[in-house]
């Protein structure tokens, strides 16, 4: 199983941001994807995750209305959108897909003008 996300880079506050995560040798017709971010000195935390199979949805308190995770199953990927982004959100963020809890390398998230 292979996961790697992409998409992440510079963002101007207020902006906007959408990531990816590619799954290949995973089946989506059941599971989950979830999105972690990790900012400097600070605990990783799960900020996103959808189920695969039905689309049902999580968002962490923090980033409600400014987030939004969906998946294309044909296209064994996952993203996350983010709106309005602020200076909470500059982190490495991962994706994670269960079961078997796979990991990618990451991509790096900045905001700044």
């Amino acid at each position: 199983v292979q996961v790697v996300e992409s998409g992440g880079g510079l963002v101007q506050p207020g902006g906007s941001l959408k990531l990816s995560c590619a799954v290949s040798g995973f089946t989506m017709d059941y599971g989950a994807i979830g999105w972690f971010r990790q900012a400097p000195g600070k605990e990783r935390e799960e900020v996103s995750a959808i189920l695969t199979s039905d689309g049902t949805r999580y968002y962490a308190d923090s980033v409600k209305g400014r987030l939004a995770i969906s998946r294309n199953n044909t296209r064994n990927t996952a993203y996350l959108q983010l709106w309005h982004a602020n200076l909470e959100d500059p982190a490495v963020y991962y994706c994670n897909a269960v079961p078997g809890s796979f990991w990618g390398q990451e991509t790096q998230v900045t905001v700044s003008s």
